[in-house]
């Protein structure tokens, strides 16, 4: 559930200066915001990454939102099979439709990622390993899928990943369920796969306190953003 528009180019890295690279190493700003309307973070996020500029400091926003249906820019409206009372808001990240409401973590991700040298699949990978490793931590095995983004357990999926790429820079980013209604997931193709399962934290024997998840999920990114970047593959 990836797109990338024709000003970035996805596996290509890209040579920083001093300037640009003490930019890109300086702290993340991370801001908890709480319950917030989809449409209203996502008019935020457009300009925030519009408003940005060159030294402008990456951020993590960490958000909850009323139930809502979200349909990639690309996706396709037979994929909400039977919406009822939720609403669908067709939105600019990539990939088909997905479910967010009260009990999941969203994690959206504004980063200059060509201040850091990253492309898309690096920035993929980190998002998935970071919960890969979150998982890891309390006995519950895990993997990407390269044919699907996100994250699963034993074929049912944990964690969706959707972005959007504008001048080099992201946003949008992923999603973890960890203690929610699942049903309205029966109502959609989750990410245009029919019959893919979905699970959450809580089911695999995680925990189910949503602030402790998000605290232990913002030190795995912050982590991984701080690493020394590895070329995308493939």
């Amino acid at each position: 559930m990836v797109m990338a528009n024709s000003d970035m180019l996805s596996g290509d890295a890209v040579h920083r200066s001093p300037v640009l690279a003490t930019a890109a190493a300086a702290p993340v700003v991370v801001r908890r915001l709480g319950r917030m309307d989809y449409t209203a973070a996502w008019a935020r996020m457009q300009t925030f990454t519009a408003d940005r500029a060159t030294a402008t400091r990456d951020e993590l926003w960490l958000v909850e939102h009323p139930p809502v249906y979200t349909l990639g820019r690309n996706g396709k409206p037979e994929h909400v099979l039977n919406p009822g009372a939720v609403p669908v808001v067709h939105t600019d990240r990539g990939g088909q439709v997905t479910y967010h409401g009260p009990g999941q973590l969203v994690v959206y991700c504004l980063l200059d990622l060509r201040r850091r040298g990253m492309g898309v699949r690096g920035l993929v990978t980190l998002l998935e390993d970071a919960v890969v490793d979150l998982l890891a931590d309390h006995g519950i095995a895990a993997a990407g899928r390269r044919d699907a983004p996100g994250v699963y357990v034993h074929g049912r999926k944990i964690a969706a990943i959707g972005l959007r790429i504008k001048r080099g820079c992201s946003y949008h980013g992923l999603s973890l369920n960890i203690d929610m209604d699942l049903a309205p997931f029966t109502r959609i193709n989750p990410c245009g796969y029919p019959g893919l399962r979905v699970t959450q934290l809580r089911d695999e024997g995680g925990p189910s306190q949503l602030p402790a998840v998000t605290d232990q999920l913002v030190s795995q990114l912050l982590g991984g953003l701080a690493r020394p970047l590895r070329d995308d593959l493939p």
